[in-house]
Order: C-alpha cells, then sequence, then structure tokens
C-alpha cells in the first residue's frame, strides 16, 4: 500500500508538470489501495499569493485529483498547511541542535556572496564553511541585537549517499561534496529541504514522486532521514517534460511572451496597462526591465486588454482554452510512462488500473500540443451529452462568456452544431454572434475583402437577393433556410459557399461559424436580415469608391 503526497508551493497556479507529479501520485495510492495526500508548502511567505492556493486546490479537483487527506478534508497528520506546522518544526530543529547535528549561523547575504565568489576564483565547488566550535546563546543574542539574519544549518555527512530510485536505478553522491544547508531560515520558518522531510515521516508517506530536478537535493533529504532515524521514502524521479522548442516548460513563458508584446507596441498606456493588470506603475516598469514576474491574473488582464494570445502553462490556461480535463490527465499521464495497452485514449478508471510504476521512461518527453488537441477531440466525442453540456457550461461560466446565461436546450443544440470541434473555446466562439448585439459584431477585414467586396461587391449583392427570400419563408426551420441557400446555388450556377459565406460573415462577422443552415435557424429570420442591413449599409459605400 503506497502513501503518496503532493506538495505545491503557492506561488502561482498549478503548472502543468504539477500536475503530471500529482496524477501520477494519485495513480499509484489508488493502484495500491493507499492514501494520496495534499499538503501544500506555503513556508516561502515572500512568494505566497493569497489566490493561489485556493486556485491550486480548484484545480486538482477539475481533473479529478481528490485527495484523502489535506486541506479541506482534514486527516491524521493535520494541519496540511506547512505554515502552521512551525511548532512541529522548531521541536525538530532543536533536536538536532541539542545532538550537534545542527548549528545557528547569521551570515548576511553579502558575506555568503563573497565567499561564493572567493570559491570560484579558486575553481571550487562552494562549500559552508562549519565552524570548530558553534556559535553560543550569547553570540547568538548578540547577532540578533545587531539585525543580523540568524538562521540554522545542518552538518551534512561526509559519508557516501546512496539514492535508490525505482526510475533511474541507483545514484551516489559523495557527501564530503555537499554543503551544510539551511534548515530554519531567519524569520523562523523551515526550509522547503527540512520541512518536507519532517512531514514525509509525520504523515507516512512511503512513496515520493516529483521532477528529475529535485534529484539533487534527496542526498540531503536522506542525510536528515538518518540523522532522526526516520524511514527513507521510495524514490522515483520523473523524466523532464520539454516544449516544441526544445526547452523545459515553465511558468515563466506567459510573462516572456507578454513582456516582448508589449515593448513591440507603439503609443502605449503604460498607466491604463498598469490599472487594467492591477499593479503599480513602478510594478510594471519593473516586469519590463527586471525579472519581476506580477501574479497570473495581471497578466492575463493585460494580455486581453492587448488582445495577445498566451502559450497555456497553467492548468487554469487549458480550462480557459476550452480543454476538458479528462483530455489534459489522458494527455499527461503519457508523458515520461508507457501504459501496458495498445491504445492511447484512456479514462481516469483505466490509468488506475493499469499502472505499472516500472513503465517510466528515464528519457525527456515531448509536449506535443498538436497531440493534446486531438486527445480532446476525442474526449469531447466520448462525453455522454449531459456530462458535456455540464462542462461546456461550467467554461461558459469561467470565462465570462456572453452565452453563460442561455438555457439548456440552445446550449445542447450548439454543442450538436457544434460537432468535431477539438476544443470547447472552439464551440463557444463559434457561437458567439448569438449572443452580441447587430451594432457590436466586428468584421474581419480580410474576410470581408474577399466575400463581400471582390469583384465589385458579389458578395453584397448576394445578400441583398438573400434578404428578400427570407423575408419569403413560411415555416422557418433548418430545412426551409437550407433548401433556400442550396436553390440560390443553383440558380446561380455556384457551389454553396458563394452563397453562405457572405450570409455566414453579415450575421457572425466572420466566415467561421457553427453550420450556416443551424446559425440562421437559431438567430432568426427577423435578426437575420437585421444584420444582412447592416452589413449592406456598413460596407456598400466602399465599392462606390471603387
Amino acid at each position: 500500500m503506497a502513501v503518496t503526497r503532493f506538495a505545491p508551493s503557492p506561488t502561482g497556479y498549478l503548472h502543468i508538470g504539477g500536475a503530471r507529479t500529482a496524477l501520477f501520485s494519485l495513480l499509484w495510492a489508488r493502484k495500491t489501495d493507499g492514501k494520496f495526500i495534499l499538503r501544500i508548502e506555503d513556508t516561502d511567505q515572500s512568494r505566497n499569493t493569497p489566490t493561489a492556493a485556493k486556485q491550486v486546490m480548484d484545480d486538482l479537483h477539475w481533473l479529478g485529483i481528490n485527495w484523502d487527506y489535506g486541506p479541506e478534508v482534514g486527516g491524521p497528520a493535520e494541519p496540511y498547511f506547512q505554515s502552521q506546522r512551525k511548532a512541529i518544526y522548531e521541536k525538530y530543529v532543536n533536536q538536532l541542535i541539542e545532538q550537534g547535528k545542527a548549528y545557528y549561523c547569521f551570515d548576511t547575504p553579502d558575506e555568503l556572496e563573497q565567499m561564493r565568489q572567493k570559491a570560484a576564483a579558486q575553481k571550487k565547488n562552494f562549500l559552508y564553511p562549519r565552524p570548530a566550535e558553534f556559535p553560543d546563546s550569547s553570540q547568538i543574542e548578540q547577532a540578533r541585537s545587531q539585525g543580523k539574519p540568524v538562521a540554522v544549518r545542518f552538518c551534512m555527512t561526509d559519508e557516501e549517499i546512496i539514492v535508490d530510485d525505482c526510475i533511474r536505478g541507483q545514484v551516489k553522491f559523495s557527501g564530503s561534496g555537499l554543503s551544510d544547508f539551511i534548515i530554519l531560515k531567519s524569520d523562523g520558518f523551515p526550509t522547503y529541504h527540512f520541512a518536507c522531510v519532517v512531514d514525509d515521516e509525520l504523515m507516512g508517506v512511503t512513496h515520493v514522486l516529483r521532477g528529475q530536478e529535485h534529484l539533487m537535493n534527496t542526498p540531503g533529504h536522506i542525510a536528515l532521514q538518518k540523522a532522526f532515524g526516520f524511514k527513507t521514502p521510495v524514490y522515483a524521479h520523473m523524466s523532464v517534460t520539454v516544449s516544441e522548442g526544445g526547452g523545459k516548460m515553465s511558468k515563466r513563458d506567459r510573462a516572456k511572451v507578454l513582456k516582448e508584446a508589449i515593448k513591440k507596441s507603439q503609443n502605449l498606456d503604460m498607466e491604463a496597462l498598469a490599472v487594467i493588470g492591477g499593479i503599480s506603475t513602478s510594478e510594471l516598469e519593473e516586469f519590463l526591465t527586471g525579472d519581476a514576474i506580477p501574479d497570473q491574473p495581471a497578466i492575463d488582464a493585460m494580455a486581453e486588454l492587448l488582445n495577445i494570445e498566451l502559450p497555456e502553462v497553467n492548468i487554469v490556461d487549458f480550462f480557459k482554452s476550452g480543454y476538458l480535463p479528462q483530455a489534459i490527465v489522458n494527455f499527461l499521464a503519457l508523458l515520461g510512462y508507457n501504459p501496458p495497452v495498445e491504445k492511447e485514449i484512456l479514462t481516469m478508471a483505466e490509468l488506475i488500473d493499469t499502472f505499472d510504476p516500472s513503465r517510466f521512461n528515464k528519457t525527456n518527453s515531448l509536449f506535443d500540443r498538436k497531440k493534446l488537441l486531438s486527445f480532446n477531440m476525442e474526449h469531447i466525442k466520448l462525453l455522454g451529452e449531459q456530462e458535456l453540456l455540464k462542462r461546456y457550461k461550467d467554461f461558459l461560466k469561467g470565462t465570462n462568456s456572453p452565452a453563460a446565461d442561455a438555457d439548456d436546450k440552445l446550449l445542447l443544440r450548439i454543442i450538436k452544431a457544434g460537432a468535431g470541434a477539438r476544443t470547447l473555446a472552439e464551440i463557444e466562439q463559434k457561437s458567439r454572434f448569438l449572443f452580441i448585439d447587430c451594432g457590436k459584431i466586428e468584421y474581419n477585414e480580410k474576410d470581408v475583402e474577399k466575400v463581400l467586396l471582390k469583384n465589385n461587391g458579389d458578395g453584397l449583392a448576394v445578400l441583398a437577393e438573400l434578404k428578400n427570400r427570407l423575408l419569403k419563408i413560411n415555416e422557418v426551420s433548418e430545412k426551409a433556410i437550407e433548401d433556400m441557400l442550396r436553390g440560390l446555388a443553383e440558380e446561380k450556377k455556384a457551389g454553396l459557399g458563394k452563397v453562405a459565406q457572405p450570409l455566414r460573415l453579415a450575421i457572425c462577422g466572420t466566415t467561421v461559424s457553427l453550420p450556416i443552415f443551424d446559425s440562421v435557424d437559431m438567430l432568426g429570420i427577423e435578426e437575420t436580415i437585421k444584420r444582412i442591413d447592416r452589413t449592406v449599409s456598413k460596407f456598400s459605400p466602399m465599392c462606390k469608391k471603387e
């Protein structure tokens, strides 16, 4: 029976890589009838954001990754927010100090930097110089009175440390080449390295899955476990997932795209942009000139104002792009892992049933966005009508779509008409015209030129004819509209597109929409004619000028 955990830091939204870690941790626990724990590692007070912890939990629930113990549900080792466990950590820190396995230090950042530069100049790996005698209480109090940062460091062993990793095999580290590291920061909070070791023991964690980048942290964790007499869990360090550009997928990718777009924009009102982002102009300047990155809501708001499409990196990004959680789970489960089945489209139940930790790969995995899109399309097809309706309504609400208040009957018809869509966003975009006032329709310039104005306004002439024929339809239905459009196309000895595209452009502002027969029927004859009149009135003068 495996007891696994996912322990995110609430310094931002749930990253796609974190979701992958959480998923495999869940699969391992469920496969063995074990327990899956969620623990919020919020000891970095300077980087935590107020909305991140809730968003992480909401995103996990949305994916169907639900925990047995943790926030919202409690458990035998609560609390599950590390910031609420300070007294527990202090007890274990004091134990190490009393045993001579840890000591106080009070070096300033400048002093530490000088040590690093000295080691670099000597072409040596920096190792913190452990004092021959540890500071006593009077020295510690003196340092505090002088305003120095008083922290606690762990005495790293000189012995060889062996990491038995179930993916990478046996990995050996020389303890003498590893530095004494801080376990208690000057603000009184433990470091990640210390808190996770203590909590894994107290929470009974038996298996730790995490990214390959954490492998270098593991020797220190094992050394701490031995110092306390704790059990060492089974470790599995999963391969890195890389983007199509070759680099590791990073939370900074979205900010980077936005920053480049802002810098390229001309005559941009920076004060207005900062207000939209909910940040100060100085914070915006720091973002553009340095390494500071605003919170996710600020990034999204500024990108929306500038009409910039940002790459999906966080789970909430994929939700807003119209992906189904089932598709994301399915896709993530194939990154760095080969399930023992011959098909790729798998449900959560199938992933649990077939999970085998021996089938993890050592090599990096590619985050193939085209493949994810195809998975999403397949899962849309697999969902039952009511489940798909529920997912679509959640998407509309979560993206503040003008269609969010539509009744179920209309939404079901839209979903049916949008069959074959790759994302829920695609369905929403193709049907958005139904929920926008005629006067707010925005026309695609290239489509207008190609469909309406070409050949001295052939498309506009088609619209005039269509108006007359729409007025003559007695009983409005999808079939009646189809018969009328096909009849006009036959008379003109032209393809249906020559008739349908001008009409589609008039009612939608673009040549991409739901099937034209459904579109006109749902919009209604009266509103369709109203939009035809507006389009003809708006663009006819352009033909006369030519």
